[in-house]
Protein backbone atom coordinates (compact mmCIF):
# COMPACT_ATOMS: atom_id res chain seq x y z
CA UNK A 1 0.00 0.00 0.00
CA UNK A 2 1.43 3.09 -1.18
CA UNK A 3 0.70 6.14 0.84
CA UNK A 4 -0.64 9.61 -0.26
CA UNK A 5 1.91 12.36 -0.61
CA UNK A 6 1.04 15.57 0.47
CA UNK A 7 2.08 17.59 -1.85
CA UNK A 8 0.89 21.60 -2.48
CA UNK A 9 0.73 23.25 -5.66
CA UNK A 10 3.83 25.51 -4.54
CA UNK A 11 5.93 22.45 -4.41
CA UNK A 12 5.25 20.95 -7.65
CA UNK A 13 7.88 20.77 -10.19
CA UNK A 14 6.93 21.95 -13.78
CA UNK A 15 7.37 18.15 -14.54
CA UNK A 16 5.27 16.77 -12.00
CA UNK A 17 2.57 19.45 -13.63
CA UNK A 18 2.61 17.75 -16.71
CA UNK A 19 2.00 14.47 -15.42
CA UNK A 20 -0.99 16.12 -13.30
CA UNK A 21 -1.85 17.43 -17.06
CA UNK A 22 -1.49 14.03 -18.05
CA UNK A 23 -3.77 12.99 -15.62
CA UNK A 24 -6.54 15.38 -16.32
CA UNK A 25 -6.36 14.45 -20.11
CA UNK A 26 -6.80 10.95 -19.36
CA UNK A 27 -10.16 11.65 -17.21
CA UNK A 28 -11.69 13.33 -20.62
CA UNK A 29 -10.32 10.74 -22.74
CA UNK A 30 -11.37 7.79 -20.80
CA UNK A 31 -13.13 8.65 -17.94
CA UNK A 32 -13.16 5.91 -14.91
CA UNK A 33 -10.87 3.69 -16.97
CA UNK A 34 -7.71 5.95 -15.61
CA UNK A 35 -5.27 3.67 -13.88
CA UNK A 36 -1.25 4.81 -12.65
CA UNK A 37 -0.39 2.68 -16.09
CA UNK A 38 -2.16 4.70 -18.39
CA UNK A 39 -1.12 7.65 -16.37
CA UNK A 40 2.61 6.46 -16.75
CA UNK A 41 2.36 5.49 -20.45
CA UNK A 42 1.18 9.27 -21.45
CA UNK A 43 3.11 10.84 -19.35
CA UNK A 44 6.56 8.80 -20.25
CA UNK A 45 7.56 7.87 -16.52
CA UNK A 46 7.02 4.95 -14.57
CA UNK A 47 4.54 3.31 -12.15
CA UNK A 48 7.15 3.99 -9.45
CA UNK A 49 7.95 7.29 -9.98
CA UNK A 50 4.20 7.93 -10.03
CA UNK A 51 3.99 6.21 -6.67
CA UNK A 52 6.86 8.59 -5.51
CA UNK A 53 5.88 11.75 -6.07
CA UNK A 54 2.20 11.30 -5.94
CA UNK A 55 1.65 8.18 -3.49
CA UNK A 56 -1.02 5.50 -4.64
CA UNK A 57 -3.97 6.95 -6.93
CA UNK A 58 -6.25 8.87 -4.43
CA UNK A 59 -3.04 10.89 -4.09
CA UNK A 60 -2.16 11.33 -7.76
CA UNK A 61 -6.52 12.02 -8.07
CA UNK A 62 -5.89 14.63 -5.15
CA UNK A 63 -3.06 16.57 -6.60
CA UNK A 64 -4.57 16.32 -9.96
CA UNK A 65 -7.72 18.18 -8.61
CA UNK A 66 -5.72 20.61 -6.73
CA UNK A 67 -3.84 21.50 -10.34
CA UNK A 68 -7.09 21.70 -11.63
CA UNK A 69 -8.17 24.27 -8.65
CA UNK A 70 -5.61 26.05 -8.70
CA UNK A 71 -6.71 27.91 -11.74
CA UNK A 72 -9.31 29.95 -9.83
CA UNK A 73 -6.88 32.37 -8.47
CA UNK A 74 -8.18 34.87 -5.75
CA UNK A 75 -6.65 38.32 -6.61
CA UNK A 76 -4.38 39.65 -3.42
CA UNK A 77 -6.02 42.69 -1.91
CA UNK A 78 -4.31 45.26 0.82
CA UNK A 79 -6.26 44.19 3.70
CA UNK A 80 -5.27 47.30 5.06
CA UNK A 81 -6.00 49.40 2.36
CA UNK A 82 -8.95 47.63 0.60
CA UNK A 83 -11.80 49.98 -1.50
CA UNK A 84 -14.52 48.93 -2.87
CA UNK A 85 -12.49 49.11 -6.66
CA UNK A 86 -10.35 46.23 -5.73
CA UNK A 87 -12.54 44.17 -3.73
CA UNK A 88 -15.13 44.12 -6.87
CA UNK A 89 -12.49 43.39 -9.26
CA UNK A 90 -11.36 40.53 -6.99
CA UNK A 91 -14.65 38.86 -6.38
CA UNK A 92 -15.57 39.43 -10.47
CA UNK A 93 -11.85 37.96 -10.86
CA UNK A 94 -12.90 34.82 -9.10
CA UNK A 95 -15.91 34.07 -10.97
CA UNK A 96 -14.82 34.62 -13.84
CA UNK A 97 -12.16 31.92 -13.25
CA UNK A 98 -14.80 29.58 -11.71
CA UNK A 99 -16.69 29.55 -14.40
CA UNK A 100 -14.01 29.12 -16.95
CA UNK A 101 -13.13 26.17 -14.95
CA UNK A 102 -16.39 24.65 -14.47
CA UNK A 103 -17.41 24.69 -17.99
CA UNK A 104 -14.11 23.18 -19.56
CA UNK A 105 -13.86 19.60 -20.60
CA UNK A 106 -11.31 18.70 -17.71
CA UNK A 107 -13.75 19.86 -14.78
CA UNK A 108 -16.86 18.57 -16.50
CA UNK A 109 -15.07 14.83 -16.98
CA UNK A 110 -13.83 14.98 -12.92
CA UNK A 111 -17.36 15.85 -12.06
CA UNK A 112 -19.23 13.21 -14.04
CA UNK A 113 -16.82 10.30 -12.60
CA UNK A 114 -16.99 11.62 -9.21
CA UNK A 115 -20.87 11.10 -9.21
CA UNK A 116 -20.74 8.16 -10.84
CA UNK A 117 -18.44 6.56 -8.11
CA UNK A 118 -20.16 8.11 -4.85
CA UNK A 119 -22.80 5.52 -4.74
CA UNK A 120 -20.11 2.46 -5.65
CA UNK A 121 -17.12 3.65 -3.33
CA UNK A 122 -14.88 2.55 -6.43
CA UNK A 123 -12.53 5.81 -5.29
CA UNK A 124 -12.71 8.74 -2.79
CA UNK A 125 -13.11 11.23 -5.49
CA UNK A 126 -15.90 12.83 -4.52
CA UNK A 127 -14.53 13.50 -0.96
CA UNK A 128 -11.30 14.54 -3.22
CA UNK A 129 -12.88 17.30 -5.19
CA UNK A 130 -14.67 19.11 -2.71
CA UNK A 131 -12.28 18.90 -0.25
CA UNK A 132 -9.28 20.36 -2.95
CA UNK A 133 -12.17 21.95 -5.01
CA UNK A 134 -15.40 23.65 -3.29
CA UNK A 135 -14.06 23.63 0.31
CA UNK A 136 -10.77 24.83 -0.56
CA UNK A 137 -12.01 27.79 -2.60
CA UNK A 138 -13.68 28.62 0.25
CA UNK A 139 -11.07 28.40 2.24
CA UNK A 140 -9.49 31.16 -0.13
CA UNK A 141 -12.17 33.77 -0.89
CA UNK A 142 -13.53 33.91 2.33
CA UNK A 143 -10.24 36.45 3.50
CA UNK A 144 -11.65 38.62 1.23
CA UNK A 145 -15.26 38.93 2.29
CA UNK A 146 -14.10 39.09 5.66
CA UNK A 147 -11.00 42.20 5.00
CA UNK A 148 -14.19 43.69 2.99
CA UNK A 149 -16.57 43.37 5.95
CA UNK A 150 -13.71 45.01 8.57
CA UNK A 151 -13.32 47.82 6.07
CA UNK A 152 -17.37 48.37 6.28
CA UNK A 153 -17.58 47.56 2.54
CA UNK A 154 -19.81 44.44 3.39
CA UNK A 155 -22.08 43.67 6.00
CA UNK A 156 -22.73 39.77 6.86
CA UNK A 157 -22.99 37.64 10.14
CA UNK A 158 -21.38 34.38 8.77
CA UNK A 159 -18.94 34.06 6.26
CA UNK A 160 -19.82 30.49 5.17
CA UNK A 161 -23.08 31.73 4.51
CA UNK A 162 -21.98 34.84 2.57
CA UNK A 163 -19.53 32.41 0.45
CA UNK A 164 -22.11 29.83 -0.30
CA UNK A 165 -24.38 33.14 -1.53
CA UNK A 166 -21.71 34.59 -4.16
CA UNK A 167 -21.01 30.33 -5.19
CA UNK A 168 -24.89 30.45 -5.97
CA UNK A 169 -24.74 33.51 -7.76
CA UNK A 170 -22.38 32.91 -10.10
CA UNK A 171 -22.56 29.07 -10.83
CA UNK A 172 -26.47 29.15 -10.54
CA UNK A 173 -27.80 26.42 -12.87
CA UNK A 174 -24.56 25.94 -14.81
CA UNK A 175 -22.69 22.87 -13.21
CA UNK A 176 -25.84 20.23 -13.70
CA UNK A 177 -26.37 21.67 -17.12
CA UNK A 178 -23.39 20.80 -18.04
CA UNK A 179 -23.05 17.28 -16.42
CA UNK A 180 -26.53 16.93 -18.10
CA UNK A 181 -24.35 17.36 -21.62
CA UNK A 182 -26.35 21.49 -22.08
CA UNK A 183 -24.28 23.63 -23.40
CA UNK A 184 -25.40 27.24 -21.24
CA UNK A 185 -23.16 29.68 -23.75
CA UNK A 186 -20.39 30.26 -21.86
CA UNK A 187 -18.48 32.16 -24.01
CA UNK A 188 -15.76 34.78 -22.53
CA UNK A 189 -18.17 37.34 -23.17
CA UNK A 190 -20.86 35.56 -21.32
CA UNK A 191 -18.66 34.71 -18.45
CA UNK A 192 -16.98 38.30 -18.01
CA UNK A 193 -20.97 39.44 -18.07
CA UNK A 194 -21.83 36.58 -15.85
CA UNK A 195 -19.26 37.42 -13.46
CA UNK A 196 -20.05 41.17 -13.15
CA UNK A 197 -23.60 40.48 -12.26
CA UNK A 198 -22.93 38.07 -9.86
CA UNK A 199 -20.75 40.62 -8.43
CA UNK A 200 -22.94 43.47 -8.29
CA UNK A 201 -25.81 41.08 -7.40
CA UNK A 202 -23.82 40.07 -3.88
CA UNK A 203 -22.83 43.73 -3.45
CA UNK A 204 -26.58 44.61 -3.47
CA UNK A 205 -27.13 41.83 -0.95
CA UNK A 206 -24.69 42.44 1.90
CA UNK A 207 -23.11 45.66 0.67
CA UNK A 208 -23.09 48.12 3.78
CA UNK A 209 -23.63 50.92 1.28
CA UNK A 210 -19.86 52.42 2.47
CA UNK A 211 -18.78 54.33 -1.11
CA UNK A 212 -15.30 53.35 -3.01
CA UNK A 213 -14.01 56.79 -1.98
CA UNK A 214 -13.90 55.99 2.31
CA UNK A 215 -10.54 55.88 4.12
Amino acid sequence: MHRPVDNTIEDLTPRQRDVLDAVLRLLVEEGDRLTMAAVARRASCSKETLYKWFGDRDGLLTSAVRWQASKVRVMPVDAGNLDLISLTESLEGFAQDWLKVISSDTSIALNRVAVSHTSSGKDNLGAILLENGRFALAGRLKPVLEAGKRRGYLAFEDSETAFRTFFGLVGRDVQIRLLLGDWPGLTEAAIATDAARATQQFLALYGAGKDSQAH
